[in-house]
């Protein structure tokens, strides 16, 4: 039988039954849904995409934006979801490194876009617009699902380290297939289920997470293109899931709306991709009645743990390993296992954890121990319940509104300024974000260059989530006797720059 994801889903669905809810107002039925992605699977063939192949999508959320994923699940290809906050610049690393066979593209930037790709560039708009879209109404048949092995790619997600840049993480249909079905289980999901899906799509939260559990189940998907609190609000009587980050939380708890007769109805609230503050989870139980369920899991590797369905949901942790997920905790060095209730570092193994990194033999060698598992790179705890404390991070990965931000890249782009002499990025606690970025600066003597004219050139270079929201001057940066500036004291410094 085919490990096809494409193919595991669609055995889930029932024809009839409403997959998704547009914010029109419009039903998609699993029998249209994937029906559709046969279409757009056999418009992906017509443009040369061939088994194995590529196809870069930056393009903003729609239905259509889930009926490519499973379009290219269906004809083989491996999906590469963009963030629609890169620039230019940045679009032309990822599609230089992955080499897609197609490139789709929002139809406003497909000029632009094409001058960047010698292959074939479309676009798609979320809308029913774009030459793409023009080229699935034209074909009359389906393409028959290609047939995938458990450890062939099913997609490549970008994500940022400390150093180099954004690497490529292949994931198979093992690895998606394998964490759905965890998640469908432990978190009790049924047809009968109702998910808000106010994610982005190009993200492993949105586009894997909610989505395949939701499809794998059989449940309706209440599709709102980004997160309004308002919007999320009104959809509330009629759902039973919202799947989020702790800024949808925050938000949602300034919202005079949110009251426990509100979401009587609901019966999961899910938080991930960041740390949920321990006050947010008091106050939204507090206003709700519910404990909000956080997990924990990584671009990498998909879902790793989560905080229990029946049990206590303990603010502060994520909870216990998904089944089927070994995690240990270990000496960053050695990779010796520590004894219970120690701080080490998080490894993981199970068929969750992805294949390796794009075009990285030597960094995907370098991340996991001979045994087989994978250095997460956080810090972390197991207590005496079982239960995992994620403490810290190994490196100095910035996690912002759920989006890693690579401070080597937003430092390079400062210190390219004139008037800059050197700069460290940090992030620091945010009420809203959870970490907001910071930039600490030190000017060329005499230089006049400040906060205002800084972030104005980082407009045109960065995504707005890598921007810092903060920059600060200094003489001259903290250093320890071998010369590595310190960051842990500029965090200390200006811990509380967002506070208030």
């Amino acid at each position: 039988m085919s490990a096809n994801l494409h193919d595991i889903l669609a055995r889930a669905a029932r024809p009839d039954k409403t997959a998704m809810e547009t914010p029109e107002g419009a039903r998609i039925s699993y029998g249209e849904l994937f029906a559709r992605a046969g279409r757009m699977a056999q418009a992906l063939v017509d443009l040369g995409v061939e088994p194995g192949d590529r196809v870069a999508a930056q393009i903003d959320k729609s239905p259509d934006a889930i009926v490519l994923a499973l379009a290219c699940f269906r004809a083989g290809a491996a999906l590469l979801p963009l963030n629609t906050a890169y620039t230019l610049t940045e679009l032309e690393y990822f599609l230089g490194d992955a080499e897609p066979a197609l490139t789709l593209c929002r139809p406003a930037q497909l000029d632009a876009v094409r001058t960047l790709s010698e292959r074939s560039v479309e676009s798609l708009g979320d809308r029913g617009e774009g030459t793409f879209l023009q080229r699935v109404a034209a074909v009359r048949e389906e393409l028959p699902s290609v047939k995938r092995k458990a450890d062939d790619l099913a997609a490549i997600l970008y994500t940022s380290g400390t150093t180099g840049r954004s690497k490529g993480a292949m994931l198979t249909h093992e690895n998606l297939s394998s964490n759905a079905q965890a998640l469908v289980g432990l978190w009790r999901f049924t047809a009968q289920d109702v998910l808000i899906h106010a994610l982005p799509v190009y993200h492993t939260h949105g586009l894997f997470v909610a989505t395949n559990v939701a499809l794998l189940a059989g449940a309706t998907m209440i599709f709102q293109p980004k997160f309004d609190a308002d919007a999320v609000m009104a959809a509330t009587p009629r759902a039973t899931v919202l799947m989020g980050v702790p800024t949808f939380y925050t938000r949602l708890l300034d919202h005079p709306g949110l009251t426990a007769e509100a979401t009587r109805h609901m019966r999961l609230f899910v938080s991930g991709s960041a740390p949920l503050l321990a006050e947010t989870h008091a106050l939204w139980r507090e206003r709700t009645g519910h404990a909000i369920l956080e997990r924990y899991g990584m671009t990498e590797t998909n879902m790793i743990a989560s905080n229990p369905y029946d049990g206590a949901r303990l603010a502060g942790t994520v909870g216990f390993p998904l089944p089927g997920v070994s995690l240990r905790i270990a000496e960053p060095d050695s990779g010796k296992v520590v004894p219970g209730g120690d701080v080490g570092v998080i490894e993981v193994k199970g068929p969750n954890v992805f294949k390796g990194y794009w075009r990285m033999p030597e960094k995907t060698a370098a991340e996991f121990r001979p045994d087989g598992f994978f250095i997460t790179g956080d810090l972390g705890k197991v207590d005496a319940q079982g239960y995992v404390h994620i403490v810290g991070r190994a490196k100095d990965l910035i996690i912002s509104g759920g989006f890693n931000v690579y401070p080597r890249e937003v430092e390079g782009e400062i210190d390219a300024l004139d008037g800059v002499f050197e700069s460290a990025v940090i992030g620091l606690a945010h009420p809203d974000f959870g970490e907001g970025v910071a930039a600490v600066v030190v000017r060329v003597p005499g230089a006049a260059i400040d906060e205002f004219a800084i972030r104005q050139a980082l407009e045109g270079r960065l995504a707005r989530f890598k921007q810092p929201k903060r920059v600060f001057f200094v003489e001259a940066l903290p250093r320890n006797a071998m010369g590595k500036v310190q960051k842990a004291a500029l965090r200390e410094a200006y811990k509380g720059a967002f506070a208030g």
